[in-house]
């Protein structure tokens, strides 16, 4: 690179600050090198590790050893990891121990990947930024903050813990909306109030010849600039890092020798440098409020909302995924903890987690869980996905009660999730049903059967709640809906048998045969009268009205309110163009409809299916009269339970199931909900299933349907003041109020267009899929949907594993301790992570250093991390302070010998945790702790008699 091609970036670099009058503070460049490499976008991992990551990390390290004054920060740890175990050579490992303890290379983040921002979910991103874990165990220190995220959501982070390591936060963004600069963040003004650290807004300065530049600014007072050599999608940056080292160098020697005369000098920084360079100015920093700056758009009609919903199919495995995950790892750890081990090798169980951890971890990257990667990318996610899940289904099944041999699995399904289903065998089979959540559930399993006479009874022997009914997509198969009551973290059993002979006879009680009733094809109608000819569909809580006019929702009653709401459901779609050069089009990333949402469908058939647990509404939409096929349907249950406290989310519960695909090319199919609440088209959205955004409707001369969009990773609401509608998802979406009382969510995409880049790396989203997405409806008033949303969510987010096997002749097995917390206390994590390093780092860093060889993997240290669910004044019972007694959390695992308060990755002992206070012009003095407040007692060991409590604060 020609030295003369950096002037022009100097030169605008310059104009920035007016010329001194009079003697000033030189203003300081902080170059920062980096190199981001995307894990998986248009090549897989495997061909980046061969094309250019191992030159990456060879020729930085190399290059970092020969000039000490260069610095250089890396990111993703999952090429870090591979690097380190499969390519670096002891020297190699020797110069980085040294690099590091000079702060001349320094690790960001410390996460697998850089996580997408808008469509993942919090648990997952505190599970992939345990990545740093690997650094760890590798002797590397962490340092911290984020680049490049693909969206911005700063009121993710829970204040007790920004960045989760040593430093402070800062996002790098390669696009940019013109924002103001540097910031506080601000939470919620009903959580707990603690401003983030500063985080820049980042522009994109690139001349014609020059290597692009971002930088970050500050305040002209502080004179302080941070500059990143690279650019979007910089993977290859530093693939020859001799040649991008010495090219620095040589514009930084050119620029620092005329220092005396234009007051400008530049160095080699890392991020850590910056840092301390800024927050030793000790500048009052103005406070951004807790709302995000969503949605993105970097040009009039580039809307960055269509990801959203691209692949929607991947979406819904890596949300699935995760929810296995979560439930394998606390069934291990009680497994662990109290079986002899007679038929499972901990390693082995340990193994199995920990690849669906990664598989998981990695599925977060900005181009992974947003579909906006090559097909091949893709197929890679899904392998690593299905094979992680194998094995913890495998593991699961194996700690069982008798569980050696897992069966059932048949029918047609997907290759990664076959249907769950019982065959006519002799003995019949026993399933396992596992509760991982840390409180009482009531629900209705589904399993799938070839047969339709069946007897299932318990462990004691007693007939199960149940009824039989066809399957709804599957003519030759019986779907059997069965009452279920599990306690926290324990498993419930059930012998599920075919009858052979007369049940009369042999005593043995049946489940109900289901009844159906059938509604023919009813055309859309066009401005037709409806509503005279209802049908109802009721529970407990519910009256669900059912136009056989039209086969469509009709309104529904609400018990609790004594109030019928009008809504109506029907699939739409948005129709776009194709043509790159003459129109704007949408593509993976962007949303760009041509015109409003049209039907999508010409005639709709429905039947009732009917039962004493369940009824069942099927809705068939056909695009022509004529098909065969339906493209889309909605599948909705009302289900009858128990009249207590633990069935309350089973009868406050309208379950929908949408069957979308395969659409026709260039469209954006959505289902849009419209209802007679007054909602004047504010729309409530959650930031990453952590805390709800007011998202108002608002008016743009460019593109304003895409614009209006927001990410749904697991809620959304409208409301007015009687009435509440919830939506919860079981993955992300897109989600938008295009009209008053209305809520649409994207569903499924596919497009293809004739860019020419997005054919060349086979980026187009030609997605053919048929997807089924489930969604939990709540309609109510506020003050009760208030209270239930949060646990309906995590109800539907994490459901009962079912596990089955073929009897043999065996029945039952032993009971577990159930696992009890309040009702407003969620056990976020219950995991034996299997950590090689001493939980006190310091001393973790001597041992290493002392050249001890490391620990072996420790089953003993259990993660545990609670989650207050509501949020201050939300509910007037549930959002109070609850004190959680650890041995009642822990009952069954054995005896508690101590207890460490610890960072949300778990990783750092909060008292190790160096937090750096930032001085706010914020007129209202917001000033706090965190969402989530621990302080459990300073004592070496606990005996039953010394049961530590641990007081939850409301978020």
């Amino acid at each position: 690179m020609e030295l003369q091609s950096w002037l022009p970036l100097l030169l605008q670099l310059g104009l920035m600050w007016p010329p001194r009058a009079q003697p000033e503070p030189e203003l300081r460049i902080f170059v920062v090198p980096h190199s981001h490499m995307d894990v998986g976008w248009l090549h897989t991992v495997q061909e980046n590790m061969q094309a250019y990551v191992t030159s990456v990390y060879n020729s930085v390290v190399e290059e970092l050893t020969l000039e000490k004054k260069r610095r250089f920060i890396a990111v993703e740890q999952e090429y870090f990891r591979l690097w380190w175990d499969g390519v670096a050579s002891d020297r190699q490992k020797g110069q980085v121990h040294q690099l590091v303890a000079e702060g001349r290379l320094e690790f960001v983040l410390g996460g697998q990947v850089m996580h997408d921002e808008a469509v993942t979910h919090i648990d997952d991103q505190i599970l992939q930024l345990t990545g740093l874990i690997i650094l760890l165990q590798t002797r590397v220190p962490v340092a911290s903050c984020e680049a490049d995220p693909e969206a911005k959501t700063p009121t993710l982070w829970p204040p007790d813990e920004k960045g989760m390591t040593e430093e402070e936060m800062v996002e790098w963004h390669h696009q940019l909306d013109g924002m103001s600069l540097s910031k506080l963040w601000e939470h919620s003004p009903h959580r707990a109030r603690d401003p983030c650290p500063p985080r820049g807004v980042w522009a994109v300065m690139g001349v014609r010849g020059a290597l692009p530049v971002q930088a970050g600014l500050c305040t002209q007072k502080d004179r302080t600039l941070l500059l990143s050599p690279g650019l979007q999608g910089c993977d290859r940056q530093f693939f020859n890092a001799s040649l991008q080292f010495t090219n620095m160098d040589r514009v930084m020697e050119e620029v620092n020798k005329f220092t005396d005369k234009h007051g400008i000098r530049m160095k080699y920084a890392s991020l850590g440098n910056y840092f301390r360079a800024v927050h030793a100015h000790r500048l009052s920093w103005k406070v951004r409020d807790h709302q995000d700056f969503l949605p993105y758009s970097s040009e009039i009609f580039h809307a960055w909302t269509g990801f959203y919903a691209s692949r929607s199919g991947l979406k819904g495995l890596a949300r699935r995924a995760s929810a296995l995950l979560y439930a394998g790892e606390s069934m291990f750890t009680r497994y662990v903890l109290l079986a002899p081990h007679r038929f499972l090798d901990p390693a082995w169980g340990l193994q199995q987690l920990q690849q669906l951890r990664w598989a998981v971890s990695e599925v977060q990257h900005h181009d992974a869980i947003t579909g906006t990667h090559a097909g091949k990318v893709g197929d890679m996610f899904v392998e690593h996905l299905s094979t992680g899940m194998q094995g913890v289904h495998k593991l699961m099944v194996s700690e069982a009660p008798g569980g050696t041999v897992g069966h059932g699995r048949c029918l047609p399904g997907t290759a990664v999730e076959p249907v769950l289903c019982v065959q006519a065998r002799a003995w019949g089979h026993f399933a396992v049903v596992y509760n991982p959540l840390a409180w009482t559930v009531t629900t209705i399993i589904t399993l799938t059967l070839d047969f339709p006479n069946v007897s299932i009874t318990d462990e004691s022997g007693r007939p199960v709640p149940a009824q039989v009914q066809s399957s709804k997509e599957m003519p030759s198969a019986y779907d059997l809906r069965m009452l279920t009551t599990i306690p926290g973290l324990s498993y419930r059993h059930y012998s599920i048998r075919p009858s052979r002979s007369s049940q009369k006879a042999t005593g043995e009680t049946a489940p109900f045969v289901a009844s159906t009733q059938h509604f023919g094809p009813r055309l859309r109608r066009r401005g037709r009268q409806v509503g005279c000819h209802l049908v109802l569909v009721e529970n407990d809580c519910y009256t669900v009205f059912l136009d056989t006019d039209t086969n469509l929702m009709h309104s529904i009653w609400e018990r609790r309110s004594n109030r019928t709401v009008r809504v109506t459901q029907s699939f739409m779609e948005y129709h776009v163009k194709s043509d790159s050069n003459h129109d704007p089009i949408s593509d993976n990333y962007v949303f760009t409809p041509s015109g409003r949402a049209e039907p999508a469908w010409e005639a709709v058939r429905m039947e009732i299916v009917e039962g004493p647990l369940v009824t069942e509404i099927r809705q068939y939409f056909y695009r022509e009269v004529n098909d065969n096929e339906p493209t889309f349907a909605i599948y909705s249950w009302l289900a009858r339970g128990p009249q207590s406290s633990d069935g309350e989310l089973l009868c406050h519960r309208i379950e929908q199931e949408y069957r979308v695909g395969p659409l026709e090319l260039n469209r954006e199919a959505i289902l849009r909900t419209s209802t007679d609440l007054n909602t004047g088209q504010v729309l409530h959205s959650d930031n990453n299933g952590y805390q709800m955004q007011r998202r108002p409707y608002r008016q743009n001369m460019w593109n304003t349907i895409a614009r209006n969009y927001y990410p749904m990773v697991q809620m959304a609401s409208i409301e007015d003041l009687p009435s509440r509608l919830v939506l919860l998802s079981e993955q992300a979406h897109g989600i938008s109020s295009q009209g008053n009382g209305q809520v649409e969510v994207m569903l499924h995409r596919r497009l293809w267009n004739n860019d020419q880049w997005a054919l060349d790396n086979n980026v187009t989203l030609n997605d053919s899929s048929v997807v089924h997405p489930v969604f939990w409806l709540l309609l109510g008033p506020r003050t009760l949907t208030s209270g239930l949303r949060q646990r309906s969510g995590l109800a539907l987010q994490h459901r009962p594993v079912v596990m089955l096997r073929e009897m043999n002749g065996e029945v039952g097995g032993p009971t577990q301790e159930a696992v009890t917390l309040p009702s407003s206390v969620h056990l976020q994590i219950l995991s034996i992570p299997g950590w090689k390093y001493s939980s006190n780092h310091t001393k973790h860093l001597r041992t290493l250093q002392k050249g001890e060889h490391e620990a072996k993997a420790d089953l003993r240290r259990v993660l545990l991390r609670l989650q207050h669910l509501y949020e201050v004044d939300q509910d007037p019972v549930l959002s109070r302070p609850v004190t959680v007694n650890l041995q009642s959390v822990l009952r069954g695992l054995g005896s508690v010998v101590s207890v460490e308060e610890r960072s949300l990755t778990g990783t750092w002992d909060v008292s190790e945790m160096h937090r750096w206070t930032w001085s706010t012009r914020d007129p209202h003095g917001h000033r706090g702790s965190g969402t989530l407040v621990l302080t459990p007692p300073r004592v070496a060991s606990l005996t039953p008699s010394q049961t530590p409590a641990l007081p939850l604060r409301p978020v």
